[in-house]
């Protein structure tokens, strides 16, 4: 089972990035993906999810700039519009269980995450 984030570097304050979970392994039909992120000095937060049916969830505050998309069979694509100093942060995916409207990543299910730094 792998996850690879990419798609990570330096963007402008107010422009777009698009980040990528590539998954080998395991089929994107099998489990909901999520992005969790991990600002400097701060503890990790979930962004969003999106399940085997397409449903997307976000955490509070990111679903205004934040959208969550199946690009291909292998790819789940986070998609940051409006970009802003405290979007500064590593940005992982993982396979996770859904409940409630809340997603939590699975032990193991973790892939190695992109940096995303925001500076003019």
């Amino acid at each position: 089972v792998q996850l690879q984030a990419s798609g990570g570097g330096l963007v402008q304050p107010g422009g777009s990035l698009k980040l990528s979970c590539t998954v080998s392994g395991f089929s994107l039909d099998s489990y909901p993906i999520g992005w969790i992120r991990q600002a400097p000095g701060k503890q990790r937060e979930g962004v969003g999810c999106i399940t085997t049916d397409g449903t997307t969830y976000f955490e509070d505050g990111m679903k205004d700039r934040f959208t969550i998309t199946r690009a291909n069979a292998n790819t789940i694509a986070l998609h940051i519009s409006g970009v802003k100093s405290e979007d500064t942060a590593v940005y992982y995916c993982a396979a996770v269980d859904v409940a409630g409207g809340r997603f939590y990543p699975k032990a193991g299910y973790w892939g190695q995450g992109t940096l995303v730094t925001v500076s003019s």
